[in-house]
């Protein structure tokens, strides 16, 4: 494909700009690109685009504040490929750069810790089963104080709290 502008060279970047629901495309050599002010591709940080605008920023800051750039011991990747490339190169990697990764998944999810998804009704056995060893730890320390009524009242709380577990 021929560069557009000066028909000459071989066309190695294509622009692609969308302006009030128009598309434009254009496809220039390397010289062309740079005299209209379109930047190498290769320099574009991938990172903004898979993990958000400003992410290769916060990945800098980590990386000019520590002074020196982190690699991981395991695959050798930087913060520089993390910042191009937008991944991590191994699960190390999650170690190494979770200073970096700590703002980033924060800005992008609810929290940095997954804790996955559980239906109703499981969630509902799940608490109930949580709900009766509460109780048993209760029943424990009331009949090692000696406080039988309330030993009782927690053994009763439990036969009717497993009568109403699925599981029985």
């Amino acid at each position: 494909m021929q560069c557009q502008v000066c028909k000459k060279a071989q066309a190695k970047v294509h622009y692609t700009q969308i302006h009030d629901n128009q598309v434009k495309k254009v496809d220039l050599c390397d010289a062309c690109a740079k005299e209209n002010g379109i930047n190498d591709p290769a320099a574009f940080a991938l990172a903004d685009l898979v993990l958000g605008l400003g992410a290769s920023q916060k990945i800098e800051e980590v990386t000019t504040t520590t002074g020196a750039e982190v690699a991981c011991k395991n695959c050798g990747f930087t913060q520089t490929d993390l910042k191009k490339t937008g991944r991590l190169g191994c699960s190390e990697c999650y170690v190494t750069f979770a200073e970096a990764l700590d703002s980033l998944l924060k800005n992008m999810h609810k929290g940095t810790r997954h804790r996955g998804k559980v239906p109703p009704v499981a969630r509902r056995a799940m608490d109930l089963e949580a709900h009766i060893r509460q109780l048993e730890t209760d029943l424990k320390a009331a009949v090692a104080r000696e406080d039988f009524e309330s030993a009782a009242s927690l053994r009763d709380a439990i036969k009717t709290s497993r009568q109403l577990s699925p599981a029985s």
